[in-house]
């Protein structure tokens, strides 16, 4: 195995009440998912799921079959994403069976993500739903013994001996360094080695974020949002012609995914004291959930995400086995359009990417 790849995965695939209250009853990922219509000539929507259906991830056979096509295919683990909101969890119930139930023994860890909750799926952006706040050390200490038991879990993937814990968001944290040292204090009493925090970061062509100055160990770059700024810098002298345009025919940012590609790759710092992972992109396509203010990327291949699979590889390729980290982003958002799984258009052809470039030869 080549590297230890990593997909982020989104257990928005089952009611809740208040996805009900807000969306109306049984609103899940896929409701967006079915209604989507092409915004544009030659655009791909609806995308229809493959093998796996229109799956609910209540179902302990959908979860399994999951951990199997990941597992074939080269995918070490999935990063769960987990909402905490001040004592509140969202969707936490796929993960919380996963980790109960001792199945499927796929490795995994937990990913933050630690943004409000607004209309955006709906197109409205600017309703607020759930607020994420950070009331302070109770509240911290709370969030960590709620999360500590799937630390201790054998499946629980870990660099240096410690369990990782990403964060979406650590700059929005008001204090992250105290926040990180109170939890690494816990994790010790809790008898851990510690915990290994990873981050995002968008801005890493401006303003790049130096993880250790927050207490953390590593960084990942939000990969679409970079390349989308550095493609749309690159446009600036078309952009009050493209937005007239807009205006008169409201319709996606679209870009090439080639151009993508060509765009969206992060040189590894240079003699930094962190650890830098790279992350790839099989797609994207978020106009099910935001429609003519979504970014579309077209003429997306598995071959064009070969190569960008490829570059992160070999980015990794020099390390030590523990730290030859890759994040996919993702395996099941399909609402967003970058997902592993296997669709109609397609099948497995993702996957079997995947499969000849992380596991190389049979």
């Amino acid at each position: 195995m080549k590297a230890r790849a990593i997909a982020f995965y989104l257990p928005q695939y089952h009611p809740i009440p208040e996805n009900d209250r807000w969306w109306g009853e049984g609103f899940t990922e896929w409701t967006n998912v079915r209604k989507a219509n092409p915004l544009f000539r030659g655009h791909l929507q609806p995308r229809v799921p493959g093998s796996l259906g229109y799956y609910s991830l209540l179902s302990p056979a959908t979860r399994q079959a999951q951990a199997e096509l990941a597992a074939l295919h080269g995918v070490e683990g999935f990063c769960y994403w987990h909402y905490w909101f001040a004592g509140k969890r969202l969707l936490e119930r796929p993960f919380e069976e996963v980790l109960h139930s001792g199945q499927p023994a796929l490795p995994f860890c937990l990913g933050w993500a630690n943004e409000s909750w607004t209309g955006i799926w709906h197109g409205a952006p600017n309703r607020l739903l759930m607020e994420q706040t950070y009331p302070g050390s109770a509240d911290e200490e709370r969030h960590f013994h709620t999360v500590a038991e799937a630390f201790f879990d054998e499946r629980y993937l870990t660099v240096d001996g410690k369990p990782v814990f990403y964060v979406y968001k650590p700059q929005q944290i008001p204090d992250p360094c105290r926040f990180v040292e109170h939890w690494q204090t816990l994790a010790i009493k809790a008898g851990l080695q510690g915990i290994y925090f990873i981050g995002e970061d968008v801005y890493i062509d401006e303003s790049p974020w130096n993880p250790t100055t927050s207490g953390f160990d590593a960084v990942v770059p939000n990969t679409p949002g970079v390349a989308f700024l550095r493609l749309a810098k690159k446009r600036t002298p078309r952009r009050l012609l493209s937005l007239i345009r807009r205006k008169l025919f409201p319709r996606p940012y679209v870009f090439d995914y080639e151009e993508f590609v060509e765009n969206c790759f992060v040189e590894e710092p240079a003699e930094v004291n962190y650890d830098f992972f790279p992350s790839v992109l099989p797609n994207w396509d978020n106009s099910p959930r935001s429609g003519t203010n979504a970014k579309v990327l077209v003429d997306a291949t598995p071959q064009l995400f070969r190569r960008q699979l490829s570059k992160a590889l070999n980015q990794v390729a020099h390390r030590e086995k523990d730290k030859r980290l890759i994040f996919i982003k993702s395996w099941n958002e399909w609402a967003e359009g970058n997902f592993l799984e296997p669709d109609e258009l397609y099948g497995n052809a993702y996957l079997e990417v995947c499969r000849d470039e992380i596991l190389g030869p049979p």
